[in-house]
């Protein structure tokens, strides 16, 4: 306690005390000076000394305990808008949509949003808002023996940002090469063997889009098992991938948050320049129709409940660890129900935005092609009236091969298939249909670098749209890189006293070398294999034992007190039960149904063949095989050997190392009791027993039983709030 004199508060009004006068000291005050301590074997005493009948004024707490905070709420917003909006709102969900029944799938997706999405992520934002701590700290006090969770949801981290920054990289490489005119993708480059010249074999086989991808960009081997060494073009984007993220996170959030005022915002300035531009080129409105149609059998389908469980999981970062690192740097009394609300609703619509955009576009791309379609067997057709091989009776008057419309080809195509019913075949003729175009999904990579990039070379000023479309991406990318960052140091330099600049760097310069796997000329199939099998299962266990610990082991209805206590209101009843059944029960289905998809579908790739010039479905060899296991089960080990070793006393539960803003937050609740309740921690005089402690303000385990502070046990699991005791789940049930 310092020398002199201490500033009391009482009222509105500050006293000065004498620091030689008798002062009764509450519990709250000296919790304010203790040393940390270890809680479990400790109880709150009450001591003797002091002045009978004195009322002692509360201390006024700092506002800040030294923990960073976020300048502002809407910086933080942003922050979580743009960790939960990535590359998978415009690459994934437009592919899914497509695949499962069109506007159809938009409603088992919003069902499941509000079953499994906004609980779980109101349930990780209440978690690091209550306790302020990462991912390690939070599991630690909530469960010791599920601690493991915190470190497997590092370990997941630590796996999607080695290639997630990849797909950065990536994105960097085709964002300087469109400052060309024209772009280097829209045609197939020329050979020359002396005087003769020839289009490139392998781009004449498939298009200028799908060769610069495979061949230009990652100049990709035939097999995963063939490295064919460092890409260095891809090397030099990823060293500037990590540079630029390392730049982003390196002073914490009070860096990476000025920089998501840029990166989650510019992504959305580009996608309605993007739906602009697209709903006034042609077919744009074919595409937006095909895709909104809705196919009402498809909801019948488990496969589509599956794939839109995933989404939702997976759009909302959950298990990352970096909803919760952002949350942690909020002060205890923010709203973080409206925020979980908030940018929930932001991220669907996002994905509807996205969607519209993209189907505007591969609308009019579609259109394009059955033009070409048209063009390419309206010629043939003219050549088989000129050998004789048809009739020219054929042909309406009214058709004009010179300017064939969709229509008139389509007529033509029918007669002919009537007429040479028998030999039709060997003409060689394409129907040529708008619906088989727009059926054609792509999706990741194929969609961004491959139809959505061919779309654009037909744009008028083509090369400003290139730029914008990939700056978006990089921009799309980094806020959820700086995410993934942040759900990876704010743990460790909670647990350890890490200066967060040496620990950013250290984890950049690791991350970038471990990297280099990715930019080998095989190294698109490894990201494959990580985004396959490092993330999906993993993450999927480590969000329902997250679930579980506090429904079932914390208990539900301490859970909801404890919001009570820390936003000022009850969360609706809703969140009860979908905490404690609904959403527990829909990750099993989720987990039993991942597991049977791994079990059933054959691990393996799709592999370029430079011969073939096109995909082939290629199995992973064993020892590639043994890698994907070996991704899942190195993501899944913490937690078995934590529950273990805490189990049987081998490692320290982690609860004796309460952090400052812990305790200070305990402090605040137990020093905001209204004047009469004060008596309870003011020390009494010899041998004078305390009086009780008032009924709306006594530690009480579940079913309004009062706490024993001496009855903490070492097995035990422990709260978010200060009811720190030790309680059984049974109890709660």
């Amino acid at each position: 306690m310092p020398q002199g004199s201490l500033m009391l508060k009482t009222g509105g009004a500050s006293l000065r005390v004498p620091a030689h006068e008798p002062v009764t000291e509450s519990v709250a005050d000296l919790l304010a000076h203790e040393q940390p301590h270890d809680y479990k074997s400790s109880s709150l005493s009450v001591g003797a000394g002091g002045v009978a009948g004195r009322k002692v004024p509360r201390i006024e707490l700092p506002e800040s305990d030294g923990r960073p905070a976020w300048n502002s709420k809407l910086q933080y917003i942003l922050a979580q808008v743009g960790f939960s909006v990535g590359l998978g709102n415009v690459w994934r969900f437009p592919y899914l949509c497509q695949k499962n029944g069109g506007g159809a799938y938009l409603v088992p997706y919003f069902i499941l949003l509000l079953l499994i999405g906004i609980p779980l992520f109101f349930l990780e934002l209440a978690v690091g808002q209550k306790i302020r701590r990462g991912s390690l700290g939070v599991w630690n006090y909530v469960c010791p023996r599920l601690g493991g969770i915190g470190i497997s949801s590092l370990m997941v981290c630590g796996f999607v940002g080695l290639y997630y920054n990849v797909i950065i990289g990536w994105s960097i490489f085709y964002f300087f090469q469109s400052f060309q005119q024209p772009l280097p993708w829209s045609e197939c480059p020329i050979r020359r063997n002396g005087t003769f010249a020839f289009v490139e074999p392998e781009c004449e086989k498939s298009s200028a889009t799908t060769y610069f991808w495979y061949r230009q960009t990652l100049n990709t081997t035939s097999t995963i098992a063939e490295s064919g060494g460092l890409n260095v073009k891809m090397t030099v984007s990823l060293l500037v991938a990590w540079i630029i993220v390392c730049l982003a996170v390196i002073k914490g959030i009070a860096s990476s948050g000025k920089v998501m005022y840029f990166s989650s915002l510019f992504p959305y300035v580009v996608l309605f320049c993007f739906l602009v531009r697209g709903l006034m080129l042609k077919g744009s409105v074919d595409g937006i129709a095909h895709m909104f149609t809705p196919k009402l059998e498809k909801m019948l389908e488990p496969q589509v409940w599956r794939e839109a469980a995933t989404q939702v999981f997976f759009a909302l970062g959950l298990g990352f660890g970096g909803v919760i690192a952002f949350s942690s740097y909020n002060k205890i009394d923010n709203n973080c129900h409206f925020d979980a609300v908030l940018v929930s609703v932001i991220n669907f619509m996002t994905s509807i935005l996205a969607t519209l955009v993209v189907f505007a576009v591969l609308g009019f791309k579609a259109n394009i092609m059955n033009e070409k379609c048209v063009t390419e067997n309206s010629e043939k057709i003219l050549g088989y009236l000129n050998a004789n091989v048809l009739s020219h009776d054929l042909i309406p008057l009214h058709v004009n091969f010179s300017q064939m419309t969709v229509t008139d080809y389509a007529e033509v195509y029918g007669v002919i298939k009537t007429v040479k019913e028998g030999g039709f075949a060997d003409l060689g003729l394409d129907q040529c249909l708008l619906e088989d175009e727009l059926n054609k999904s792509v999706q990741g990579t194929g969609l961004a670098f491959i139809a959505f990039t061919e779309a654009m070379t037909h744009f008028p000023g083509s090369p400003f749209w290139s730029v914008m479309f990939f700056f978006m991406l990089i921009n799309l990318g980094l806020g959820s890189m700086i995410g993934t960052m942040t759900g990876i140091t704010t743990p460790v330099l909670d647990a350890y006293k890490v200066k967060k600049e040496y620990l950013t760097v250290g984890c950049c310069i690791v991350a970038f070398f471990l990297g280099l796997l990715f930019v080998q000329r095989s190294g698109n199939y490894f990201v494959t294999m990580f985004d396959d099998y490092s993330a999906g299962l993993p993450l999927t266990v480590v969000v329902i034992l997250e679930n579980v610990s506090v429904a079932w082991i914390y208990g539900t209805k301490r859970f909801m007190q404890d919001l009570e206590d820390m936003l000022g209101f009850r969360p609706y009843s809703f969140y009860f039960y979908m905490w404690k059944y609904v959403s527990p029960l829909c990750l099993i289905l989720l987990i039993t149904s991942t597991v049977i998809e791994m079990a059933i579908s054959p691990p393996g790739y799709n592999a370029w063949i430079q011969e073939l010039a096109k995909e082939r479905f290629e199995s992973y060899p064993p020892w590639a095989l043994g890698m994907c296991y070996a991704l899942i089960f190195a993501a899944l080990l913490p937690l078995p050997v934590v529950f273990i070793a805490r189990h049987f006393n081998l490692m320290s539960d982690g609860s004796n190392k309460l952090s400052v803003s812990y305790r200070k937050t305990m402090m605040k609740e137990m020093s905001s009791l209204e004047t009469p309740d004060e008596s309870h921690f003011i020390l009494t005089k010899p041998g004078e027993a305390p009086p009780p402690l008032p009924p709306h303000r006594a530690l009480l385990a579940p079913g309004g039983k009062p706490v024993d502070p001496n009855s903490l046990s070492p097995k035990s699991c422990y709260g978010t709030g200060y009811q720190n005791a030790a309680t059984t789940p049974e109890s709660d049930s």
